[in-house]
C-alpha cells in the first residue's frame, strides 16, 4: 500500500518507520531545511535520534506531492494538535485521512472529527490511537492500537495497513471515546508526573504509590464522564485508548506528560519546564480546553482542574494534590 504521513515529530516519524517495513511510505516534513537534513543523516536527529531511518523511506518537503502519493492508499496525518486543522484544510478535496493526534483544539475546545467535519463534511475520516511510545513504534517492539471510525471500511483499511508482526490494530466506531481517553490521558500524566515527584522528595507525608494507583483511577472515572457527556460508550475507556493509554502514559518514562509533571513538581514553573522538555507535551494545552468543555456540559472534572490551577501557576503542584485528597467522600460510582 501506498502510505503517506504528514508530519515529522516523534510519532509521525516513528509511526513511518514502522509502516515502512511493509508499505510504499512517503515521510512529509514541513520545513524543506529539515527535510534535506533528515533525509542526508537518515535520522531525524532532533525528534528520534535513536533510530535510522530505513533506505525504503521516503522523505518529501511538497505536501502535494505526497497526498497525490497516497491518492488511491493511506494518509496519516502526524502533526500536533495544534497544526490539525491546517493541515486538513490543505488536502485535496475529497481524499479521505486518519490522524494520529490527540487533544482539544485550543479556542475551539473541539475534538478532531470535530474539526475534520466542520472542514471536510461528508469525507471519510478515521483516527488511530491507543497506548504506544514513539520510540519502541519505530524499534518494532510489540504495541496495540486502535482504529475508529464512522465508515467501517475506513476503519478497516487503516487497521490493515498497520496490522503487523509488532503491530496489533483493532477496529472501533465510537471516534468519541477513543478520541477522549486519547486527549486526557495526557493531562492526566501531567497530574500524576506531579505526585511521583512529590512522592521522590521523601519528605512525611507525600503521596506515595497508593495515591499513584487512586489518581490513576479516579483519572479513568473524570474521563468516561466527560466522553459518556460526549456521546461516547462507556465501554470505550477500558479499552486501549482509554485505560490502556492512560496507564502507559501516566506511569512511562518515556511520557513527555508525565515527564512535565515531574518539572513542575521539582519546582519549575509551565515556561521554563516546556523549555527543558524540548518537545510537545499535549496535555499542556488540552487541560484548560477540556475543563472548559466540561464546564459547559456540566461534568466534574477536578483532577484536571487541579492541573489546570498548577499550569496557570494558581498553586503549587503539592497544594493541588492536597486538595484533591481533601475533597469530600462520596459514593465511588
Amino acid at each position: 500500500m501506498q502510505i503517506s504521513v504528514l508530519g515529522a515529530g516523534a510519532w509521525g516519524t516513528g509511526i513511518a518507520v514502522a509502516l515502512a517495513r511493509r508499505h510504499e511510505v512517503v515521510l512529509w516534513v514541513r520545513d524543506a531545511a529539515q527535510a534535506e537534513r533528515i533525509a542526508q543523516a537518515r535520522c531525524n536527529e532532533r525528534y528520534l535520534p535513536e533510530v535510522s531511518l530505513p533506505e525504503t523511506l521516503c522523505i518529501e518537503a511538497d505536501l502535494a506531492a505526497a497526498c497525490r502519493h497516497a491518492a488511491a492508499g493511506l494518509l496519516l496525518v502526524a502533526t500536533p494538535m495544534v497544526g490539525l486543522r491546517s493541515t486538513l484544510q490543505a488536502l485535496p478535496p475529497g481524499q479521505p485521512a486518519a490522524w494520529l493526534c490527540k487533544g482539544f483544539e485550543a479556542g475551539s475546545g473541539l475534538l478532531g472529527h470535530e474539526i475534520a467535519r466542520s472542514l471536510r463534511p461528508g469525507v471519510p475520516s478515521a483516527v488511530l490511537s491507543g497506548p504506544s511510545f514513539a520510540l519502541e513504534v519505530a524499534r518494532g517492539q510489540p504495541t496495540a492500537l486502535v482504529a475508529a471510525s464512522e465508515s467501517a471500511e475506513l476503519a478497516a483499511m487503516v487497521a490493515q495497513a498497520a496490522h503487523g508482526d509488532a503491530l496489533r490494530v483493532y477496529t472501533s466506531s465510537d471516534v468519541v471515546g477513543v478520541e477522549v481517553g486519547g486527549a486526557l490521558k495526557n493531562v492526566l500524566a501531567i497530574a500524576t508526573g506531579m505526585l511521583d515527584g512529590l512522592a521522590a522528595s521523601g519528605e512525611p507525608g507525600t503521596p506515595g504509590l497508593n495515591a499513584r494507583a487512586a489518581l490513576i483511577t479516579r483519572g479513568l472515572a473524570e474521563m468516561t464522564r466527560l466522553g459518556v457527556a460526549l456521546g461516547a460508550r462507556p465501554e470505550t475507556f477500558m479499552g486501549l485508548s482509554g485505560l490502556g493509554d492512560l496507564v502507559l502514559t501516566a506511569t512511562g518514562d518515556l511520557s513527555r506528560n508525565r515527564r512535565l509533571g515531574l518539572l513542575l513538581a521539582g519546582g519549575l514553573g509551565l515556561s521554563d519546564a516546556l523549555a527543558q522538555l524540548g518537545h510537545v507535551a499535549e496535555g499542556a494545552y488540552t487541560a484548560h480546553t477540556a475543563a472548559e468543555r466540561a464546564a459547559r456540559l456540566q461534568v466534574e472534572m477536578p483532577i484536571t482542574e487541579a492541573v489546570v490551577a498548577v499550569l496557570q501557576g494558581q498553586v503549587k503542584p503539592r497544594d493541588a494534590m492536597l486538595m484533591l485528597m481533601a475533597r469530600q467522600s462520596r459514593a465511588e460510582g
